[in-house]
């Protein structure tokens, strides 16, 4: 009895583990908002890094996060870095990328809990009176990461951030808009 238990246990362990292989190699996730505010107003508030405290659904997780910011004030060069608590952990955002009023492309290094190393980017096409506002966020999936989306959604987690986010920068931009 024993041994047919150890070898379900097997089997269902083995099962987990290949699916887990066939997974893709790469994820994305995306997460779009239109916002009555001109692409440049939109364009300002992510490509200062100091603003993304009116905004970013981080900032609320940890008040007493420890920011740090380098490089340039605002644009390409543009660094900040963090540490925080279990919600927000350890990592560092460099600005790559910056074409006025078009898109912004971050390099995103996670350090805690996991370490990860993705891409940001927002895109802001104007329609009408409004900015659709594109956020993304892209990077290898190894092993690991796989396995955990078997048991876990981050597509719904991370993209539940996202979408507070916007709304946040909705509100902000709508509210000082031009």
């Amino acid at each position: 009895m024993v041994k047919i238990v150890v070898i379900i246990v097997v089997v269902i362990v083995m099962g987990v583990l290949v699916y887990a292989s066939t997974k893709p190699n790469t994820f994305s996730i995306v997460r779009k908002i239109k916002i009555k505010a001109s692409p440049e107003k939109v364009f300002a508030e992510i490509n200062n890094f100091k603003q993304w405290k009116l905004w970013s659904p981080w900032e609320v997780k940890d008040p007493d996060m420890q920011r740090t910011y380098s490089g340039t004030a605002s644009g390409v060069g543009t660094i900040y870095e963090w540490s925080g608590n279990n919600n927000v952990g350890q990592g560092r955002m460099e600005l790559t990328e910056s074409i006025a009023p078009q898109k912004i492309v971050i390099q995103l290094d996670f350090f805690k809990p996991f370490e990860a190393h993705n891409i940001a980017e927002f895109t802001f096409v104007q329609e009408g009176d409004a900015t659709l506002v594109t956020w993304e966020m892209r990077g290898p999936q190894m092993f690991m990461s796989k396995l955990m989306c078997i048991f876990m959604d981050m597509d719904k987690m991370v993209g539940s951030d996202f979408e507070a986010g916007l709304m946040n920068l909705k509100k902000l931009a709508e509210t000082n808009s031009d």
